[in-house]
C-alpha cells in the first residue's frame, strides 16, 4: 500500500511536470502546443540522405522561424536533452549512408591510388557533417556531443586504406606548397581536416609527411657536398618552404605571425631537430669519405659538429668510423703510408668536431693497436720526419710549427682554465693538451728509441744516395729532429754527417796526390748503422783501382784502415765493342761479370762466381739478365753466356775495352769506405727490425730454457723473467713479434695465451 504522503509527493511532481508542459496556459492548450514543438523540432533534426533529392527538405524563412521557436519552447520546458538523445539515436541509424558513401570512394581510391579521391570524400564528409549539425540556437554542448557523436562513428567505419590516401593527399598539398603552386582547394581541404578533427587523428601521419620530404631534400641536395657549409641553406630552405606548409595543419586560426610562431614552436623544434638528425646521420655515413677529402671538407665538419651539438648521437659516429675504418682502411691490402694519412686526417678532423678529443681516442685505439704491428710503420713515420715524402702526401704540414715532443702530462686541478672530462668519456681517457701530429705518431709506440734508430738508418741511406754531395737539406733535417727529440738523441746523426764532410775532404786530398776515376765515401764504423756484409771480390782493374786509392790513404791516415765493401755503389762503364759504343750505370756486380768477359768471351755461372767471390745464384743471374737485356751477352746454353762483341752476330771480335775515363767507383772500408749510391734503390743498410730480430736471438736460449723448465708460460711471464737478464730492453710487443717469428717457423706453439716449445 502507497502511503498518502507518496501519493501526495507524485501528484505534486506530476502537477509541476504539467503545468511547465501547458506552460501554465488554460486546459491543454499549452500541452498541444509543446507537442507541436515537439514534433517540429524532432522533424527538423532527423538526419536525412544527401543523395535523395526527396528527403532533403528545403526551409523557407518563416518555416526557420517556426522551428526556432520550437527550440525554444522544449528548451523551457526542459526536454532538451531527452530530445538529444533521440538524436543521437537517429543518427547512429542513418550511419550507414556516410559508410555507403565512404565505400564508394574509397574504392576508386583503391582502383587508382587518386589522392583526388580522397579528397573528394573529405569534401563529401564535411557536408554530411553540416547537412546534420544541430543549429546554433541549441548551444555549444549540444554542438559539441553532435560533433563527437559523428566523428566518433566516422572513424570506426573508415578502411585501413584511408591512412594511406590521407598521406598521399597531405603529400600533394606539401608539394604545392612548395613549388608555390597551391590554390583554394588545400586552403578548403586543411579546413575539411578541422572540421573532421583529421588533424588530431593523424598528426602524427601528417608530421611525418614533413619528414619524409625533408630527408629526401637533405639526401639530394648535401650527399658528397663537403666544400660549403649546408645547413644555413637548409634552414632557409625549411624556412621558405615547409614552414609555410605548417602554418596550414599546426597553426590554424592564427592572426598573426606572432601567434602562428608560437603555436608552431613545439612542432617547429621538431622538425629542426629532425632535419639536423638526418644531416647528422648523412654526414656519419659519409665519414670515412669526409676525413679522405680533408681538407676540402672543412665545412662538412662544422657542420656536423653543429649537428651533434643538437643530436646526441656520437656513439653512432665512433661506431660507425670504426666499421668503415675495419673495412676499409685496417687491413692487409692497405699500404702503411695511406692508412698513416687517413690516420693524421682523422686526427684533425675529429679535433673539429671534437675539441676536448673524446670521440678521437675512441675510434684512434684500433687504428694505433693496428699500426703498433705494422713493421714499417715507424720507417713510414721516420720518412716524413726527414722530408722523404716527395712521392706522395706528406704526414706533417709544412706550416705546422716545429715543436719538441710532447709528454702527457697529469691534471692540474689547481689550473683555474681546468675543465671536467666529458660526460662520455671513458675510464681510460685522459683530456691532455692538444699535441702536434709528430709527438701523437709517436706515441703509438712506448718509447722513442726506436724512432731514433730508425732516424739514424733512414740518415745514413740518404746520406750515402747523395751524387752531388750536397748536405744542406740533411743538416737542416737533423736540425728541426733537434729541436723535436733533443740534442742528445742525434748526437749520431751529427757524427754521419760530420763524416761525410770529411769524406769528401780525405777523397780531394787523394785525388790531388794521385787522380783516380774512384770516390769512396769513407765513414765511421763504430757511428753509422750496420751495413750488410759481402764476401765479394771486385776483379781485374777494380782490384787495382782500389789497392792504388787504399795506399794513398794510408799514406794521408796512417792510423787508420780501409776496409772494402765492394758489394755496395755504383760503376759509370763505357764499354767499346767492335760495332758499337754502350754506356751503363750498373750495380758492382754486373761491373765484375762484365769485366771478366774481357779476359774470355764465354764463361759459366759457376766460373764467374768463383772469380768474384761469395755470392747467390739468383744475384748472378740477375746480373747477367741486366747485359742480356742490353744484347752485350747470350745464353748460349743453360747457364752458358757468351760476349756479343757484333750485335746478333756470332764472328770473333777483340773482348770489349772498359774506357776508365767515365768510369766512377765508389766501395766501402773501415774507417769504412762507402760507394755514393745513385739511381732508386738506397744502400743495403740493416733495417731496425733486422737489428732487433738478430738482437732478440740472443735471448732465444733463456726463452727456451724457461718453455723447458717450467713449461707453458703467458708472454707477461716471459717478459718479466727476461727482464732479468743483462741488456735486455724489448718492450712486450716486439716480444709478441718475435714469438710470433718463432711460431711461424715452427719453434713454439700457442694455445689460449700459452706459449710452449714446438714438438
Amino acid at each position: 500500500m502507497v502511503s498518502s504522503a507518496v501519493r501526495a509527493q507524485v501528484a505534486a511532481k506530476w502537477q509541476d511536470s504539467f503545468a511547465r508542459l501547458n506552460r501554465s496556459e488554460p486546459g491543454i492548450s499549452g500541452l498541444m502546443a509543446f507537442s507541436d514543438a515537439w514534433t517540429l523540432a524532432t522533424e527538423f533534426l532527423k538526419p536525412c540522405d544527401l543523395n535523395d533529392l526527396k528527403s532533403r527538405r528545403q526551409y523557407g524563412y518563416q518555416t526557420m522561424r517556426r522551428v526556432r521557436m520550437a527550440f525554444d519552447t522544449i528548451n523551457k520546458c526542459r526536454r532538451l536533452p531527452v530530445m538529444m538523445e533521440i538524436f543521437l539515436e537517429d543518427l547512429h541509424k542513418s550511419q550507414h549512408l556516410i559508410a555507403r558513401e565512404v565505400e564508394s570512394h574509397m574504392n576508386l581510391y583503391s582502383g587508382n591510388s587518386d589522392p583526388e579521391m580522397v579528397r573528394a570524400l573529405i569534401f563529401r564528409l564535411v557536408e554530411w557533417y553540416n547537412a546534420w549539425k544541430p543549429p546554433a540556437e541549441l548551444g555549444q554542448t549540444i554542438i559539441s556531443a553532435y560533433t563527437l557523436a559523428f566523428q566518433t562513428h566516422l572513424f570506426s567505419i573508415l578502411p585501413a586504406s584511408f591512412a594511406k590516401g590521407i598521406k598521399s593527399l597531405v603529400a600533394a598539398t606539401l608539394l604545392g606548397t612548395v613549388s608555390q603552386s597551391s590554390d583554394q582547394r588545400d586552403s578548403a581541404l586543411w579546413l575539411a581536416f578541422d572540421t573532421l578533427s583529421l588533424i588530431e587523428r593523424y598528426e602524427t601521419l601528417i608530421t611525418s609527411v614533413g619528414y619524409e620530404y625533408v630527408e629526401s631534400h637533405v639526401h639530394e641536395t648535401c650527399a658528397g657536398a663537403w666544400s660549403e657549409p649546408m645547413l644555413p641553406k637548409l634552414r632557409s630552405w625549411m624556412l621558405e618552404k615547409i614552414v609555410p606548409w605548417m602554418i596550414w595543419p599546426f597553426a590554424r586560426g592564427a592572426t598573426n605571425a606572432e601567434e602562428a610562431k608560437t603555436m608552431m614552436q613545439g612542432v617547429g623544434s621538431r622538425f629542426d631537430f629532425h632535419m639536423h638528425k638526418t644531416l647528422c646521420d648523412l654526414r656519419t655515413k659519409e665519414i670515412f669519405d669526409i676525413i679522405v677529402d680533408f681538407p676540402d671538407s672543412v665545412p662538412a665538419l662544422h657542420d656536423l659538429k653543429e649537428c651533434l651539438q643538437r643530436v646526441d648521437q656520437r656513439a653512432e659516429l665512433v661506431q660507425s668510423l670504426r666499421r668503415a675504418n675495419r673495412m676499409r682502411l685496417l687491413h692487409p691490402g692497405a699500404d702503411t703510408k695511406d692508412i698513416l694519412l687517413q690516420y693524421v686526417s682523422t686526427i684533425k678532423c675529429l679535433r673539429i668536431v671534437d675539441p676536448p678529443g673524446v670521440l678521437l681516442f675512441k675510434v684512434a685505439d684500433p687504428i694505433r693497436r693496428y699500426l703498433r704491428e705494422r713493421p714499417d710503420t715507424i720507417r713510414c713515420i721516420v720518412a716524413s720526419l726527414v722530408g722523404d715524402g716527395e712521392s706522395g702526401d706528406s704526414l706533417i704540414d709544412d706550416n705546422e710549427p716545429i715543436h719538441p715532443l710532447q709528454q702527457p702530462e697529469a691534471e692540474n686541478y689547481a689550473d683555474p682554465e681546468w675543465t671536467p672530462e666529458p660526460v662520455d668519456a671513458g675510464p681510460d681517457f685522459r683530456a691532455n693538451k692538444t699535441s702536434d701530429i709528430i709527438s701523437t705518431l709517436v706515441s703509438i709506440y712506448d718509447s722513442k728509441d726506436l724512432f731514433i734508430k730508425e732516424l739514424q738508418v733512414l740518415l745514413a741511406q740518404r746520406l750515402l744516395a747523395l751524387k752531388d754531395g750536397n748536405l744542406d737539406r740533411e743538416r737542416r733535417n737533423v736540425e728541426i729532429l733537434k729541436i723535436r727529440f733533443g740534442e742528445p738523441a742525434l748526437q749520431v746523426c751529427e757524427v754521419m754527417l760530420r763524416d761525410m764532410t770529411d769524406s769528401r775532404r780525405i777523397d780531394q786530398h787523394v785525388q790531388s796526390q794521385k787522380p783516380s776515376v774512384m770516390h769512396p765515401t769513407i765513414i765511421s764504423r763504430h757511428f753509422w748503422p750496420a751495413l750488410e756484409a759481402s764476401d765479394m771480390v771486385m776483379p781485374g782493374q777494380f782490384h787495382d783501382l782500389q789497392e792504388q786509392y787504399a795506399k794513398e790513404f794510408s799514406a794521408f791516415k796512417p792510423d787508420k784502415v780501409i776496409r772494402w765493401h765492394p758489394h755496395l755503389g755504383r760503376i759509370q762503364l763505357e764499354l767499346e765493342l767492335d760495332d758499337r759504343t754502350v754506356e751503363a750505370d750498373v750495380p758492382p756486380l754486373e761491373a765484375a761479370f762484365i769485366e771478366l768477359f774481357s779476359e774470355k768471351d764465354t764463361w759459366t755461372v759457376d766460373e764467374l762466381i768463383e772469380r768474384v767471390g761469395t755470392v747467390t745464384r739468383s744475384a748472378a743471374l740477375k746480373a747477367l739478365g741486366t747485359w742480356v737485356d742490353m744484347r752485350l751477352l747470350k745464353e748460349d746454353s743453360e747457364n752458358v753466356f757468351r760476349l756479343l762483341s757484333v750485335a746478333e752476330d756470332g764472328t770473333e771480335v777483340a773482348p770489349p775495352k772498359l774506357g776508365m775515363t767515365s768510369l766512377c767507383i765508389y766501395l766501402l772500408c773501415s774507417r769504412h769506405v762507402i760507394p755514393a749510391v745513385g739511381g732508386e734503390d738506397l744502400p743495403p743498410v740493416i733495417s731496425v727490425q733486422q737489428q732487433q730480430a738478430e738482437q732478440m736471438r740472443v735471448y732465444w736460449k733463456f726463452i727456451e730454457g724457461m718453455l723447458t723448465n717450467l713449461g707453458p708460460l703467458g708472454l707477461d711471464r716471459i717478459q718479466a723473467m727476461l727482464k732479468l737478464a743483462r741488456g735486455y730492453d724489448r718492450t712486450i710487443e716486439q716480444l709478441g713479434s718475435f714469438m710470433e717469428a718463432a711460431k711461424r717457423e715452427g719453434l713454439v706453439t700457442v694455445k689460449d695465451g700459452l706459449w710452449k716449445l714446438g714438438k
